[in-house]
């Protein structure tokens, strides 16, 4: 099943305004619906096109990139192979899972140079070095970084009307009780299912939790296969795993020792430099100084790591047992479950604000007289200004960091907002929200 994707509207621009000097690249992790966004826009957009899958493709297809200086015969070829006629600037080229054949994409300055027909490349862990290091990049690419459902894709898949989300907060008045808990409830949902079009789509099917955990589980094992390629000791599914743990226990930062232990310091930073481009994983930095920049303060020795989708934390949190039973799901619905989830929540909104195209930074610096320290969870910025989120998993409890945030930053602060499944209020400076609005907070 295809369910409609914001991607498209960039693959319709490219068409549009680039497709003639450029290939467009989609690039993402596993199984977030780059194969089926390329091939549902070549189906609607073009008279013709060919798919060569380099997961699964034939070596006569693999042959015909033997001699690319000769395109007459390279197309001649193509169409000979898969049976199908391409038609001069109306025919697509989708070359799917490029990084396992990096000849096709050294191929494409050629190709797109030649001007006959568009390309449209996938790339899954498309960035590691081991891919590349061979081949010379074209400069003749563009990107499209394709992420899991955001709330609004998910909505429209099933069935919730975003549109009356979006005029509800532009009231900018509370909804009410009942009304909110709802809306919460349906948030929550995109919580546990999450964003990957395989998990929502058994979703829409009926299936039950239980099944659409499975689903899930399948997923995190693909990538711990992609990992193990990478590199065979398990390293990199170490970090990967230790993710939620390390935010459950509100550190200042990710620890890459709680991880794996005291090894080899340089060798472990290069797998998570890895891990970072294989877009499983979202890093968050702590930006030293932010009144000044927040790019240009990053530290990158402090910083917290998320996944890159809401409904794979949810599983790897109880990733220890055989499938997470349908009462554990039906907890988190119901807001029922005993432990504190504001890191669940935390990884909700570093999602949201990564589907908009942005970086993530956070702040932390030492109170006075104390050993604690102070800690605003998510910054943006804003045009010259930035905006801070608190992440609150229920009620609004106390929120002295963010409004010692402001008295410290004041002049560089647009808004501070209070992010919970409580309904929106006003407090001084301080905007509470609930989660449901974030989308819009970020447009």
């Amino acid at each position: 099943m295809y369910y409609k994707r914001k991607a498209y509207h960039k693959l319709l621009d490219w068409k549009q305004h680039y497709s003639d000097k450029y290939a467009i690249l989609l690039e993402g992790a596993r199984r977030v619906g780059k194969s089926t966004i390329a091939e549902n826009f070549a189906k609607n957009e073009y008279r013709s096109y060919i798919l060569i899958d380099f997961s699964k493709t034939s070596n006569t297809i693999l042959e015909c990139f033997d001699d690319i200086g000769n395109l007459n015969m390279f197309f001649l070829r193509l169409q000979a192979e898969t049976g199908i006629t391409l038609y001069e600037q109306d025919s697509l080229i989708i070359f799917d899972e490029v990084q396992l054949f990096p000849k096709a994409r050294q191929a494409v300055k050629h190709l797109v140079a030649d001007g006959r027909y568009h390309y449209l490349e996938t790339g899954s862990l498309i960035s590691i070095k081991k891919n590349v290091q061979d081949i010379l990049i074209p400069s003749e690419e563009m990107k499209i970084q394709i992420y899991p459902m955001d709330y609004e894709e998910f909505c429209d898949a099933t069935g919730n009307n975003y549109e009356l989300l979006h005029q509800i907060y532009n009231t900018n008045n509370a909804v009410g009780q009942a009304t909110n808990r709802k809306l919460m409830r349906d948030l929550r949902t995109y919580m546990a299912v999450g964003g990957m079009p395989q998990a929502v789509e058994a979703y829409v099917a009926g299936k039950n939790f239980s099944q659409i955990d499975m689903v899930k589980r399948q997923i995190i094992s693909l990538y711990e296969d992609d990992f193990k390629k990478i590199d065979s000791s398990g390293r990199i599914s170490a970090l990967y795993h230790s993710i939620p743990a390390q935010l459950a226990k509100d550190s200042r930062k990710y620890r890459i020792t709680t991880a794996i232990g005291k090894k080899n310091n340089t060798k472990t930073e290069e797998l998570l430099y890895e891990l970072i481009d294989s877009k499983t994983i979202l890093p968050c930095y702590n930006s030293t100084d932010p009144g000044t920049s927040l790019s240009d303060t990053k530290d990158f020795d402090s910083y917290k790591l998320y996944l890159s989708d809401t409904g794979l934390f949810v599983t790897l949190m109880f990733i220890d047992r055989p499938v997470i039973e349908n009462d554990i799901y039906a907890k988190l619905l119901s807001d029922k479950l005993p432990a504190n989830l504001g890191f669940l929540y935390e990884n909700l909104a570093a999602q949201m604000i990564t589907a908009t195209g942005r970086e993530l930074y956070y702040h932390t610096w030492e109170k006075s007289n104390s050993t604690h320290y102070y800690e605003v969870d998510f910054l943006i910025s804003e045009g010259s200004k930035m905006n801070a989120f608190e992440i609150k998993s229920s009620g609004t409890g106390k929120h002295e960091s963010i409004t010692q945030f402001y008295k410290k930053y004041s002049k560089h602060v647009r808004n501070i907002y209070l992010l919970s499944q409580k309904d929106v209020n006003k407090e001084e400076n301080l905007l509470y929200k609930p989660f449901y609005f974030m989308p819009f907070l970020l447009q």
